[in-house]
C-alpha cells in the first residue's frame, strides 16, 4: 500500500510500481541499508489512536496527490516501532460530497499475523476533518491546518476497443487495479456474469509468460495474475491465494470497481440479473442497504499453484460445452470458490 512521504519517518510506495520512486525520470534504486535506517524513525506515533495515525499520514502528505485505484483508495505504508502498517485514505462515492473521508489501517498482514485488528473511521466536521469538493474528481481534505487536495484518476474518456466486446457484452466502466494493472468490467447480458478484461490500450505495467499447461494461460510476472488469451483479449481468471489472504495490491481487481464513471442504474442491474435475490437491498452502486459491503464481483480463481488453472483449459476444451457456453469457463463462482478444488460454472451447471 502506497504513500509519497514529506516525512523520512513514511515510507512511500507508488500504486504503480511498489518499491520504485521517481527522480527525474529516472528510477531511484531501494536498498535494504535504507529500509533498515527506516525501522526506528525518530517522533513517537499513538498508534492505538486512529486520529493520531490519520493526523500523521495527513500530514507527511505533500499539498497533491494522484489517488489511481477506481475505488478511490489512496494506500499508504509506515513503520512505527519495528513494526510495518499498511492502510488508506479513502473518498469513496457514497459519502464524499456528505463531506466525509474514510481511513482505515493496521499491521501490515503476513504469514506469521495474518489477521491483525483494523481500525477504520469515517472523519468528517464532527471530527474536526473539512472534505471540500472542488471539481467532479478533485476534493481538497483539511484537519488542523494542514490540507490535501486529491485527484481521483479520471478514466472517463477509456473505452474497449472495437471489436473487443461481444455483441452480448456490455461495458460497465473502467478499472484501475491498486497493482497498476488496468482492465474492462464487462457484463454479458446472455449468460449473467461478468469479466475482468486486460485493457492493452495502453502499456501494461507486467511482462507475461505462458503456462506450462498451455500458451493459452499467461501469467504476469510481477502481479501473478493468470489471463485466458481468448481471441483479441485476455481475460482474468486467477490471482494468487497467499496474496489474497494477505490483502496485498496483487488480490485482484474485485476491491476497484468503477464507481466514479457507472452510468445509472447499469451496475446494479447487472448485479440483479446476476443474483436476483440482491434485489431492493443494493444500491446503484451495488452497496448493500444494511451497511455490511457491497456486492462481491469476483469471477477470477484464488489459485495456490499455477497447475490449478489446468481447469480453465479442461473445460474449454471439453466436448461437453457448447461454443455458447464457454464463456461460463471462465467463472468461479463464490460457493464453488470455497471448495480445495473449485471448477468453472460451465462445469458445474446442471
Amino acid at each position: 500500500m502506497a504513500l509519497r512521504t514529506a516525512a523520512a519517518a513514511l515510507l512511500l510506495l507508488c500504486a504503480v510500481g511498489a518499491g520504485w520512486a521517481q527522480d527525474g525520470g529516472r528510477q531511484a534504486l531501494q536498498t535494504n541499508e535504507a529500509d533498515i535506517g527506516g525501522l526506528r524513525p525518530a517522533g513517537s506515533l499513538a498508534t492505538a489512536d486512529i486520529a493520531a495515525v490519520f493526523s500523521y499520514v495527513l500530514n507527511a502528505l505533500p499539498e497533491r496527490v494522484n489517488v489511481l485505484p477506481t475505488e478511490n483508495y489512496y494506500y499508504v505504508r509506515f513503520v512505527r516501532d519495528g513494526v510495518r502498517y499498511v492502510g488508506n485514505i479513502r473518498l469513496a462515492a457514497a459519502d464524499r460530497d456528505q463531506g466525509k473521508v474514510n481511513f482505515s489501517y493496521s499491521e501490515e498482514p503476513t504469514d506469521w499475523n495474518s489477521e491483525p485488528e483494523e481500525r477504520h473511521e469515517a472523519f468528517g466536521s464532527d471530527k474536526g476533518v473539512s472534505v471540500e469538493k472542488l471539481s467532479p474528481l478533485e476534493y481538497r481534505v483539511s484537519r488542523a491546518g494542514k490540507s490535501v487536495t486529491f485527484a481521483l484518476n479520471d478514466l472517463s474518456k477509456v473505452k474497449p476497443p472495437a471489436g473487443l466486446l461481444a455483441a452480448d457484452e456490455k461495458f460497465l466502466g473502467p478499472v484501475f487495479d491498486e497493482s497498476g494493472i488496468r482492465f474492462f468490467l464487462v457484463f454479458n447480458t446472455r449468460l449473467k456474469i461478468f469479466h475482468f478484461v486486460l485493457d492493452e490500450t495502453e502499456p501494461v505495467a507486467d511482462a507475461f509468460f505462458p503456462s506450462k499447461i498451455t500458451t493459452q494461460i499467461e501469467i504476469g510476472k510481477r502481479t501473478g495474475f493468470a489471463f485466458y488469451v481468448a481471441g483479441s483479449r485476455k481475460i482474468l481468471i486467477g490471482a494468487s491465494e497467499r496474496q489474497s489472504r494477505l490483502n496485498t495490491y496483487l488480490d485482484g481487481p474485485f476491491d476497484q470497481l468503477p464507481e466514479n464513471f457507472i452510468a445509472g442504474d447499469e451496475l446494479r442491474d447487472a448485479e440483479i440479473a446476476a443474483e436476483p435475490g440482491v434485489k431492493g437491498h443494493i444500491d446503484r452502486l451495488g452497496n448493500f442497504d444494511n451497511g455490511e459491503g457491497r456486492f462481491l464481483i469476483h469471477p477470477y480463481m484464488l489459485y495456490r499453484e499455477l497447475a490449478d488453472l489446468a481447469v480453465f483449459q479442461r473445460c474449454v476444451t471439453s466436448p461437453r460445452i457448447k461454443p455458447g457456453d464457454r464463456p461460463l469457463c471462465f467463472v468461479i463462482d463464490d460457493e464453488e470458490a470455497q471448495r480445495k478444488h473449485p471448477r468453472p460454472r460451465a462445469l458445474t451447471r446442471r
